[in-house]
């Protein structure tokens, strides 16, 4: 079998449990070996389509255990509520904590499924108000939503995404600040925080800017850039595992570059 008939074959992530939690986590999960480095994040900490993700190369790297608690399609909402999560986290060493996209997020306008962040559950009176003609009914993912809105009307689309922006602030602010723990954050993605953010473009974190990263970060131990230079693009599918019809997904996310690149950095804040 040729090596590209392999890399299209879908990898086993041994899907496991933690007590208290829905949530399935990528296994095998160490979570009984005391203090570790717990990784929280969305798709690309999970590592999806990436048969050593940066939390894993991290394991192999530290004396400490390394607890990858990415969740794919997660949001804040995940990261921040779960109890699971919430437990792994106070007895952490450290925490990585990849950034999300500002879109999955419950906010004033509307609220998504707590499990699955880019699932849009309904929408609030008031974003009822500011689009009457909308049938929000329609509408089961918050990008689909969210592209939507933006035909509808311009102007007020602005004012939906200004608020997605400021509740992303401040929740990461104040999860930020709630934890005694120091907390790296990792930007992984295949644009850098200073490239614009498009709604039209599928690359994550949508509607995280620069100034945004740089507001959370001073509540942070520090920050981590994983991406590549600008103007190179780095979509493909080397080294990635997926099945059928999940090419298209498997290009949209970080590859094996990436996430050692992301390792090799985060191991300069990690390493003793």
């Amino acid at each position: 079998m040729s090596f590209e008939l392999r890399g299209r074959m879908p990898l086993d992530y041994q899907p496991s449990a933690l007590p208290g939690s829905a949530l399935r986590f990528r296994g095998p999960i160490k979570a009984d070996q005391g203090p570790a480095v717990v990784c929280l994040g969305s798709s690309e900490t999970f590592g999806r389509f990436i048969d050593a993700p940066f939390a894993t190369q991290l394991d192999e790297a530290l004396d400490l255990p390394v607890l990858n608690l990415g969740v794919i399609n997660a949001g804040l909402d995940v990261m921040t509520t779960d109890p699971a999560i919430a437990s792994a986290v106070a007895e952490a060493e450290a925490v990585v904590m990849q950034i999300t996209s500002a879109h999955n997020i419950t906010n004033r306008f509307y609220s998504v499924h707590p499990r699955r962040n880019d699932r849009f559950l309904s929408a609030s009176a008031m974003l009822r108000t500011i689009y009457p003609q909308v049938d929000f009914t329609e509408f089961h993912f918050t990008r689909h939503l969210l592209n939507h809105l933006r035909k509808v009307s311009e102007d007020r689309f602005q004012i939906v995404r200004t608020e997605l922006e400021t509740a992303w602030v401040a929740r990461m602010r104040r999860y930020l600040s709630s934890l005694a723990v120091p907390v790296h954050l990792l930007w992984l993605s295949h644009r850098l925080p200073t490239t614009p953010v498009e709604l039209t473009s599928a690359h994550n974190p949508l509607f995280v800017t620069g100034d945004m990263l740089a507001a959370v970060a001073q509540d942070a131990a520090s920050v981590t850039i994983a991406a590549p230079e600008e103007g190179v693009d780095a979509e493909g599918v080397a080294g990635k595992f997926y099945g059928p019809r999940e090419e298209a997904a498997a290009r949209l996310l970080p590859g094996p570059e990436l996430h050692a690149r992301a390792a090799e950095l985060l191991l300069r804040e990690l390493a003793p």
